[in-house]
């Protein structure tokens, strides 16, 4: 990936959140279930919390964009249960346009408004600053992929599902990548999409580990545990 001048450009620009993990709460914790988090009038962010954490222990975290067209309920079935049977907090985030602001043109409400979420829940829980990641399908692992290298500092884990392009201005930090692409995918081309990504990031130093699927331009439920796996493995494993 290439390196420019940017200095010139405001950090929200280059597509920098300022959330920072490790802020202790100072809000009562939100019961296990789905809550919207109030943080827009519409499309708002959805909050999946789990049945047993345990007050003041850092918590796995894990960001999930939809794809264009889509919301928080067309990505929530293949990832929720993973949620409630694992014990991670599942932040599912709405794009305020079709799709992601960085694909219609570039870092803007979108991104204010997972900052915003970011802080909202780290506001009701701690969260393990080793296990924040984020996951996205087709425009969504777009956005996953091009702000969590961004933000790679913050994010330990960036998830992509059938990726279409990698939009990166300033790398921060060294997140752990999974990319999964169907080799059957027209929509989104693996050879233009999955496998120049995989060999950009692997060139810079970045460890990411690459599926390759038989199959179209969807969500495989089978993908996801072995992402979700990925995104869990103890440390120690690694």
């Amino acid at each position: 990936m290439a390196t420019f001048d940017t200095s010139f450009l405001g950090d929200s620009l280059l597509g920098r959140l300022s959330f920072r993990s490790g802020t202790l709460p100072d809000k009562q914790a939100l019961p296990a279930g789905r809550h919207n988090l109030g943080i827009a009038s519409e499309r708002d962010a959805v909050l999946i919390v789990p049945d047993g954490l345990q007050p003041g222990v850092p918590v796995s975290l894990l960001v999930m964009f939809h794809g264009a067209g889509g919301s928080a309920d067309k990505v929530l079935p293949f990832l929720i249960d993973h949620a409630y049977l694992r014990g991670f907090l599942l932040l599912l985030p709405q794009s305020q346009f079709p799709t992601w602001d960085l694909v219609v043109g570039g870092n803007g409400p979108d991104l204010e408004r997972l900052d915003k979420a970011l802080h909202e829940v780290a506001s009701h829980f701690s969260i393990d600053p080793s296990r924040l990641g984020f996951a996205g399908f087709s425009d969504g692992g777009s956005y996953a992929l091009s702000v969590g290298v961004t933000n790679g500092d913050v994010v330990s884990h960036v998830i992509a599902f059938s990726a279409g392009f990698m939009s990166v201005f300033q790398q921060n930090g060294t997140p752990r990548i999974f990319i999964a692409h169907g080799l059957e995918d027209e929509q989104l081309p693996i050879e233009t999409s999955a496998r120049p990504h995989v060999a950009k990031l692997k060139a810079v130093g970045y460890d990411v580990t690459s599926l390759e699927f038989r199959g179209p331009h969807r969500i495989e439920p089978p993908v996801v545990a072995l992402a979700i796996d990925f995104f869990l493995k103890p440390m120690a494993q690694l």
